[in-house]
């Protein structure tokens, strides 16, 4: 069966999304469930992969944030077939959609080079966010002035 990725609103798939999210978060990666869900949800573009009817990864796109990527799941068994490259390329077009140039994250340092594959790069040091390490990375996508 063959992965789709629609654009959508967390009050519309909101148990999909909570699910993906603490499959991956919460109970894999040990993310306090109280962090995880958070006010940004309602407020955010998001994106849902699907198989036939089950959800198998989400992310988001927090508009007000200047295009701050964030909360990029994918399932353990679906890691590996390219999930990961149509969220992000489905969040990417919904950025350019809305005017934006640039999108930026907060990577796990352990996806770091996931996201290099896909254009973005890092521009901080390492910090730690939910006891786990991590670093801004963005990427510009349409601007012909791109700075140093």
């Amino acid at each position: 069966m063959s992965i789709t990725v629609t654009t959508t609103a967390y009050s519309q798939d909101q148990e999909a999304i909570t699910q993906i999210r603490f499959a991956v978060f919460v109970e894999e990666q040990a993310v306090p469930p109280e962090l995880e869900m958070d006010e940004r949800d309602p407020l955010c573009v998001h994106v849902l992969a699907r198989e036939g009817d089950k959800g198998v990864g989400t992310g988001r796109l927090d508009l007000e944030k200047q295009g701050k990527i964030g909360r990029l799941a994918v399932l353990p068994g679906y890691r590996g077939r390219g999930v990961g490259r149509l969220l992000m390329a489905r969040l990417e077009a919904v950025a350019l959609e809305h005017g934006l140039s640039r999108l930026w994250c907060h990577a796990q340092v352990a996806v770091v080079p996931f996201y290099k594959k896909l254009g973005y790069r890092v521009i901080s040091d390492v910090f730690e966010e939910a006891g786990i390490p991590h670093q801004v990375m963005e990427k510009w996508l349409s601007s012909p002035f791109r700075p140093d």
